[in-house]
């Protein structure tokens, strides 16, 4: 709802109880963390959120491996707040060790695997490196029609996705389809008066 003022006091609740009932360096406290982060990432407070993407980040790497999937979460919303601040060299290789976690925790034909691959497009995209965003935008939206469905809402967004970069380069032949048909989805399973 955008209550960011009276959802902060809570999430910082729940962190110091967390801390305090499990100890500092738990997975609960790293939760509660990257509550708070993704608090700050919402309202823009980069450098408030920063540090606890990264010490959530290292929670998760300590306590349940460098290759778990709370891992790859915690790279991811590190990855993203790179991105929103436009240090696409910073995200980069954090999106690229997200997508090799998924794919090996999680396989290669996984909807976090392929919204994996969506982030990293994402950043290519942003630079301009169409040809190096098209394949990951296709490949992410093979795998969300196979493990989602057709009509799912996250198969119209990795439409729209691979749309909008072909909208970037003019090239509106190709994209056109690709957004009615996400549209159509979208008014399927939202409604046709959903903003």
């Amino acid at each position: 709802q955008g209550l960011y003022s009276q959802a902060e006091p809570l999430h910082k609740r729940a962190l110091a109880i967390n801390e305090k009932a499990l100890g500092p360096d738990h997975p609960s406290t790293a939760l509660s963390l990257n509550n708070l982060a993704l608090l700050y990432d919402r309202q823009g407070l980069y450098s408030q959120a920063e540090p606890l993407h990264k010490r959530t980040l290292a929670i998760n790497e300590k306590a349940l491996g460098p290759d778990h999937p709370s891992t790859a979460t915690s790279l991811s919303n590190l990855a993203l707040l790179f991105d929103r601040q436009g240090l696409y060299s910073q995200a980069e290789p954090l999106h690229k060790r997200t997508l090799a976690i998924n794919e090996k925790a999680l396989g290669p034909d996984h909807p976090s695997t392929a919204l994996s691959l969506n982030n990293l497009a994402f950043l290519y995209d942003r630079q301009g490196l169409y040809s190096q965003a098209e394949p990951l935008y296709k490949h992410a939206l093979v795998i969300t029609e196979k493990a989602l469905g057709l009509d799912h809402p996250d198969t119209a967004l990795s439409l729209n996705n691979l749309a909008s970069l072909y909208d970037s380069q003019g090239l509106y032949s190709q994209a056109e389809p690709l957004h009615k048909r996400a549209l159509a989805i979208n008014e399927k399973a939202l409604g046709p008066d959903h903003p």
